[in-house]
């Protein structure tokens, strides 16, 4: 594969609203991101993701946009935002930004435009269609639940498309001009000096021919609006518009991305994320789709480790000699990732926590961590469906109420799901609000934090936070980076309950990367003789014969003679 700088990086993404407040108003901003930027330093982080930090209504918490180049008054100033560009920038570090172009706010100039003339040049921005019999275009659900189209205001028969919350109407990328606003506004973040994008939901840009109803699959009568992305007029506008968007913005600036990209053909994985591919990288969501329902989340199954293994190795060796994932366990759509593929029993112990760090971090790709990840942060605890801020949980909790379910048990179905798990406030220190803010913060900080928070594992041993140091350390040294950045990878022992184990090999340095997803002792036969041991979750592993024996939830790096 062509070698790029970013690929021997390790990522972060913060939701900046969550992250930290500098004025006490609750709200997290740009300023308070500036002032933790030694904390994310010291960690070994080098790309820095920044979830939207626009203006915005905050309807779906900032990917609803109403200005493109604006930062909201919420999380500060252009200025701030420059001064964080120069701060990354001083300590070698580097700021990618969400893209959403998928859909923008109704509160945009655009929306509001077209809402005054549909048959105007900035209807032509949005798509409006005429209902049928009284009733919407078509039967299509959209992501949050509910149907994608709601009546334009005044208009009896005239409808908008939003596949996500009715605030967010869908752009139509079909129109020349909308594709031309899209491309200046990314060249005019790039030119500030941010050095690539966060693509999100941009799969849905592409739109088919025929807007058609399909077979209902819910007791609502409506029918999942992914439907419509299997449609080849769709898939080959996405591909001819992702195209226009390497070439007049991402190329020319060497810009990194890296793409949310769902109900892709593994046979387009080239297309995406190989040479001269859409993207620098995209996220592998595999784990995070593992057991997801057509139903809705009340009727998910959880994952356990050996389902993260599992699908996580699958999509390592799928992407073998096409590029480079990016490797996740949560994110600000996902819940916290040990709480949802760790037992539950194990999900708060520190052991357990490191040794899904160990696996995710080491695999072939490029690590991505969420805010919290690396001091083992949790899902936080829901009393009511009224304590959820998230449009999407709401959906789904109204969903489990439809299927039957009682109100007790549909949040106890869908809480373990929750976005809000995600965005709690990061818990600095035991203190006031975890150290968040000096004032009330907008969701309720998680209660555990006066246990799990920065101030508590900052150069201590042992600790979660010091291990992922570890782990980013010995991925970015240059003895072996050739092994754990560019090198091949190799399952062992897959086939072994509670065990995540493989090879990592280059620069003439096999490594192996052995992690007892388990409570119990695991004994495995070395893929070789055995060299030194370079990192260990908790002591040290037992070597003997040939035989790695690791102790409950423990996780080794040997380097193989």
């Amino acid at each position: 594969m062509e070698r790029k700088w970013w690929q021997d990086k390790v990522c972060y993404q913060i939701w900046p609203k969550s992250f930290q407040d500098s004025n006490g108003d609750g709200v997290g901003d740009i300023p308070g991101i500036i002032a933790r930027l030694d904390h994310l330093k010291g960690l070994g982080v080098d790309i820095l993701w920044l979830s939207p930090v626009y203006k915005s209504p905050l309807a779906d918490q900032g990917y609803d946009i109403a200005d493109y180049r604006g930062i909201d008054p919420r999380f500060g100033t252009l200025e701030d935002m420059d001064r964080l560009l120069a701060e990354t920038k001083r300590r070698g570090m580097y700021v990618i930004m969400d893209l959403v172009a998928n859909h923008c706010s109704d509160e945009h100039p655009w929306f509001r435009k077209a809402l005054s003339d549909p048959e105007g040049p900035y209807g032509r921005y949005f798509y409006f269609r005429k209902g049928e019999n009284g009733a919407p275009p078509t039967n299509w659900r959209g992501y949050f639940g509910g149907s994608v189209w709601s009546p334009v205001p005044g208009r009896k028969d005239l409808y908008y498309l939003h596949l996500f919350c009715e605030k967010q109407p869908d752009l139509n990328w079909q129109n020349p001009a909308v594709r031309r606003e899209v491309m200046e506004m990314v060249n005019w973040w790039l030119d500030r000096g941010v050095a690539g994008f966060r693509i999100d939901a941009i799969v849905n840009i592409g739109k088919p021919e025929r807007w058609e109803s399909f077979a209902p699959d819910r007791p609502d009568g409506l029918a999942d609006c992914r439907k419509m992305l299997a449609d080849p007029v769709a898939r080959r506008r996405l591909h001819t518009y992702l195209g226009q968007l390497r070439d007049e913005a991402f190329a020319p600036h060497d810009a990194f991305t890296v793409g949310e990209v769902f109900d892709t053909d593994p046979a387009e994985l080239s297309l995406f994320i190989g040479r001269g591919g859409f993207f620098s990288s995209m996220f592998d969501f595999s784990a995070a789709c593992w057991g997801k329902s057509p139903k809705g989340w009340y009727a998910a199954k959880k994952p356990g480790p050996d389902d993260y293994r599992d699908c996580a190795f699958a999509s390592a060796r799928q992407a073998a000699g096409i590029g480079f994932l990016s490797n996740i366990i949560e994110n600000h759509d996902e819940p916290r990732g040990v709480s949802h593929y760790l037992p539950e029993e194990a999900a708060s112990d520190p052991r357990a926590q490191k040794a899904l760090a160990a696996v995710q971090m080491l695999l072939p790709g490029l690590p991505f961590l969420y805010q919290g990840q690396e001091i083992g942060m949790t899902n936080t605890v829901f009393p009511s469906i009224d304590g959820v801020d998230d449009v999407n949980t709401r959906g789904e909790y109204a969903a489990a109420l439809a299927a039957g379910l009682s109100p007790a048990e549909a949040l106890a179905r869908v809480a373990p799901m929750s976005r809000d798990n995600a965005r709690t406030p990061v818990q600095w220190t035991d203190g006031h609000a975890a150290g968040f803010t000096a004032g009330t913060p907008w969701l309720p900080v998680n209660p555990n934090y006066t246990r799990v928070n920065v101030q508590a594992q900052d150069g201590v041993a042992g600790s979660v936070l010091e291990f992922y140091k570890q782990l980013i350390s010995l991925r970015k040294n240059d003895k072996y980076k050739e092994a754990l950045v560019w090198g091949g990878f190799a399952p062992v022992h897959q086939e072994q309950p509670g065990l995540a184990a493989f090879v990592r090999d280059g620069g003439g340095r096999r490594l192996l990367v052995a992690s007892n997803l388990s409570g119990g002792e695991q004994r495995l036969e070395l893929p070789g003789a055995a060299g030194a041991v370079l990192l260990c979750s908790d002591g040290a592993p037992a070597l003997a014969h040939g035989v790695l024996t690791l102790a409950p939830w423990q996780a080794a790096v040997v380097e193989l003679a």
